[in-house]
């Protein structure tokens, strides 16, 4: 194997894998950074030897083990090894999980990584942003984006956090009563981050990243057994479901973006549906709940011409005024241009220019250009797609801005696909 297919090998691998190896590693060394060092070692490793000696049958488990063996070094070499070595239990085989505690104990380091990232000892921005960097895999520069904010701010965030856990010396854990419910909400929401980079992946040659969205998924599930009493947890997984039962369809052969409004809706997952139903029957009426209700609107039209759109404007208004956001506030506007007419929509959008948030955000002369093309004020529209390819660092959707640049007057504005 050339030595450039073995490196790219082993970033894909580790791109994938890298969360269930650092939650690995933390449960040896009790420590978040010093697990995502030894995971990166772990990388390092693999670069060396895999072009030499190709890529192996289970490249995910031969990084655990790597950095398993590290991280097994790095207590040894320490002079508390003896007491460590007691109290996790491990040989240089197997590192098994420690027998739960209590009944409703869980046995997944993923949910012990987040419930460990979210501790209330870290401001809510670091345990959402830390836990986005080791359990998303995602880098300082994605996290900045969905944060809208300086990637130097994110950097220094994560830098705190770490070193915060560690002062604290924060039990790798899923905690119980009050500790579990303190922390849900920055759990919830990270979950949910965590999906929405799977789903519209923010850089990359890609448009889906389907890794994260299957263990955000699968977190979002586990969560709403943990606390079945929780309605936002039944909200987020309900919301999950429906986004997830459209992912065979939002992509074409060549893996080019399809907007909703051209999906074929034959190819939507029904059993996700059905699952997506069934959590929003245990929803409450906050932000999840009230975005799983939106995405029920979608998945209840047989056709994109069937959408509700009047009740998606209304519950986006409701949305708006649980959560103010000029990001909300621009999806209402899609609706509004839907149930309302383009002009209405327009104004809107324009009101939401000065937003410094929305300064590098792509959708909203998206948006924009939509909306002035529907209304035959085709030169600015065109401006606008060619603005908005110039934002997004995605290359699938600037393909499509572009395309959409040369088609000004086109279809119009579509909810996100």
């Amino acid at each position: 194997m050339s030595e450039t297919n073995a490196a790219a090998a082993v970033e894909t691998v580790f791109r994938i894998e890298s969360a269930r190896i650092i939650a690995g590693v933390t449960r040896i060394v009790r420590d978040v950074g010093i697990a995502e060092e030894l995971a990166q070692d772990a990388l390092v490793a693999a670069l060396e030897q895999w072009p030499e000696q190709g890529v192996p049958d289970r490249p995910g488990a031969w990084l655990m083990t790597t950095a398993k063996h590290r991280a097994i070094d790095l207590v040894r070499r320490r002079e508390t090894y003896a007491r460590k070595l007691a109290e996790v239990g491990r040989s240089l085989e197997d590192v098994p999980p420690p027998e739960p505690a209590e009944p409703d104990d869980i046995d997944d380091d993923l949910l012990r990584l987040i419930f460990t990232a979210c501790h209330p000892v870290l401001a809510a921005d670091a345990r959402i942003a830390l836990t986005l960097r080791l359990l998303g895999g995602l880098t300082t520069q994605e996290i900045a984006r969905a944060f809208l904010v300086a990637e130097p701010t994110v950097a220094q965030r994560i830098v705190r956090a770490k070193r915060a856990l560690a002062r604290a010396n924060v039990p790798f854990e899923v905690p119980y009563g009050e500790d579990r419910a303190a922390r849900l909400s920055s759990v919830l929401e990270v979950v949910y981050l965590i999906f929405n980079e799977g789903y519209s992946a923010t850089a990359g040659d890609d448009l889906l990243r389907p890794a994260l969205c299957e263990d955000a998924l699968r977190l979002a599930r586990v969560l709403a057994g943990l606390v079945p009493q929780e309605p936002e947890a039944h909200g987020l997984a309900a919301l999950l479901e429906f986004q997830a039962s459209r992912t065979a369809a939002r992509t074409g052969p060549e893996g080019q973006p399809v907007l909703l409004a051209d999906q074929n809706r034959t190819r939507w997952d029904r059993l996700l549906i059905r699952r997506g139903f069934a959590a929003l029957q245990r929803a409450g009426t906050g932000p999840y709940s009230v975005q799983a209700a939106i995405a029920a609107c979608h998945t209840r039209a047989v056709r994109y011409e069937d959408t509700d759109w009047t009740t998606i404007a209304a519950l986006y208004g409701r949305l708006m005024a649980l959560t103010p956001s000029p990001v909300v506030e621009l999806n209402r506007a899609v609706a509004v241009s839907m149930a309302r007419g383009p002009a209405a929509a327009l104004e809107l959008v324009d009101a939401l220019a000065a937003e410094p948030a929305l300064k590098e955000y792509h959708l909203l002369p998206s948006v924009r250009g939509d909306l002035l093309a529907r209304l035959g004020r085709t030169d600015e529209a065109r401006a606008e797609f060619e603005r908005a390819a110039a934002l997004t660092r995605n290359v699938r959707e600037r393909e499509l801005l572009l395309v959409r640049a040369h088609e000004t007057g086109g279809p119009a504005p579509r909810e996100p696909a």
